[in-house]
């Protein structure tokens, strides 16, 4: 999962690209880079590490442009490196640059034609990078010193012909302007924003609806699913659907863990999404449980908070904030081995005693994916002296790998894959257990927007919407995922993949 943003602007876009990345960091805390462009001229910074350290006055001074883009990554399979941080670079033809948010399912058959048939060099293992030089590959087949909106449509409609999987897209190319696309599922967000200001109409692409609002910049759409939109240099917007058939099945894991709750996607609000999936919890535990003895509801902050607080007034109890959290550290779902995410959960969250000493508590998550985490939050809570502790998912099991961008484990690390609930409550170590249903999950996302009537929900049904993935496509993301493998590739140094120079 990545973040991603570009902006066409009436003057300086360095500042604007780095607050944007400063409110999309929550997408990728492993590495973040900006591209900008001047009179023809490309200057870029990327590195490992979060956005405030990746970028120093210095690098700031040196990003002049009125045009860029910008990307922030957490580390997916093979993907981990200071020399895979985004967006990338080719310089021919035109120059152009790419940051993409997603994940290409027949990324490695790309590669092999790239190399062999284009005479195409990959410096990474990204499969980012196969994708800006299946664009560029195509681009180059225009021949004539300038493109036109119609070229650069023409180029994104081969991709969509070559590339599968899960991509939002924005790509700068310089001297012309900025593209954007998503794939004709939509599996990944992207959002048009505009602004008018004395000097011209400016526009901004970005992952999410709150990095549009932080600038004033107003939410016109969303990019739909099979799209492509492209604004040059002098602020003018051109829009194409290049596909005739889509289906737009956004990935359902963006409203229940990833994207901000303040940000709206696919005309949905994340806020009021996270509200009804506590509405349909709550349902569901009075159901099974209408004589429960839950005395407080209690969150694992920060993404189960909304729909925590709507299990506990739906079921007359008591709210609580029960855990403070370490908000210097980075979500621990998206750190990069599990060595890390078990060391960090008791650094990001100490429990507050006296609001679990002696009392039944249900803590509400908004997801469980390997079950480690749960279970030392539960050891936490009686540690604190709880006398039951319970535990309730705003989502379903998480049962299978998620392959459109989010590095979700191998089958073998995800706790629910071939348990019961019964089973999963016990290695957590909770009292009582309770899922939400996949059929309230998917009720409660799609309240708003009725033209959506499906979503990606993979990793908890196994059915995946682009209908290429393969038990042999999973056996081999299940190597490369592994914490062990990607270990390592970390103890090996990477690949011995050459550098790329930044300010």
């Amino acid at each position: 999962m990545c973040g991603i943003v570009g902006i066409v602007g009436v003057d300086a876009v360095n500042q604007r690209l780095y607050d944007s990345l400063i409110v999309l960091q929550h997408r990728g805390q492993d590495a973040a880079g900006i591209m900008t462009a001047e009179a023809g001229a490309l200057h870029m910074r990327r590195d490992a590490g979060l956005v405030r350290d990746v970028f120093q006055q210095k690098h700031m001074l040196k990003l002049k442009g009125n045009i860029g883009i910008g990307h922030v990554r957490y580390p997916t399979a093979g993907c981990d490196g200071a020399q895979e941080a985004q967006p990338f670079y080719v310089n021919s033809p035109y120059g152009i640059c790419l940051a993409h948010n997603g994940n290409l399912t027949n990324a490695r058959e790309l590669t092999e034609v790239l190399v062999r048939e284009d005479r195409r060099h990959l410096n990474t293992s990204s499969d980012s990078e196969v994708l800006l030089n299946v664009l560029a590959s195509e681009l180059q087949r225009v021949g004539t010193p300038r493109v036109t909106p119609a070229d650069i449509f023409a180029a994104v409609n081969a991709v969509y012909r070559r590339c599968r999987g899960a991509y939002a897209v924005v790509a700068m190319v310089i001297g012309h302007g900025i593209l954007g696309f998503r794939d004709p599922n939509g599996i990944r967000p992207l959002v048009i924003g505009s602004r008018e200001t004395a000097k011209g109409v400016e526009w901004m692409l970005a992952s999410e609806s709150v990095a549009l609002d932080m600038h004033g910049f107003k939410l016109v759409r969303d990019v739909a699913p099979g799209e492509a939109v492209f604004i040059d240099e002098q602020g003018r917007f051109y829009a194409q659907a290049c596909l005739a058939s889509v289906r737009h099945t956004p990935c359902i894991f963006e409203y229940v863990y990833f994207a901000r709750p303040d940000s709206i996607i696919d005309n949905i609000s994340v806020y009021k999404a996270r509200l009804r999936m506590g509405e349909h919890l709550a349902e569901k535990i009075r159901r099974e449980r209408p004589d429960h003895d839950i005395d407080v509801v209690i969150p694992i902050p920060d993404t189960s908070r909304t729909s925590a607080l709507q299990v506990a007034q739906r079921l007359g109890v008591k709210y609580r904030e029960g855990f403070i959290k370490n908000r210097y550290i980075g979500r621990t779902f998206i750190m990069p081995g599990q060595a890390e995410r078990k060391k960090s959960v008791r650094s990001k969250l100490n429990a507050i005693d006296l609001e679990f000493r002696g009392k039944n508590v249900l803590l509400v998550d908004d997801s469980i994916v390997r079950g480690t985490t749960s279970a030392q939050i539960i050891d936490m809570a009686r540690e604190a002296g709880a006398r039951k502790v319970y535990f309730a998912s705003a989502a379903p099991p998480v049962r299978y790998p998620n392959v459109y961008g989010i590095d979700m484990a191998s089958t073998e690390e995800l706790v629910a894959s071939g348990r019961s609930d019964e089973q999963v409550r016990e290695m957590i170590g909770a009292d009582w257990l309770i899922y939400q249903d996949l059929a309230d999950l998917v009720h409660a996302v799609r309240h708003d927007n009725a033209k959506i009537a499906n979503f990606d929900t993979s990793c908890f049904s196994g059915e995946y919407v682009t209908g290429d993935v393969t038990p042999e496509y999973l056996a081999r993301v299940k190597g490369e995922r592994s914490d062990a493998e990607k270990q390592r590739k970390r103890d090996a140094g990477g690949r011995g993949l050459k550098p790329v120079r930044a300010i």
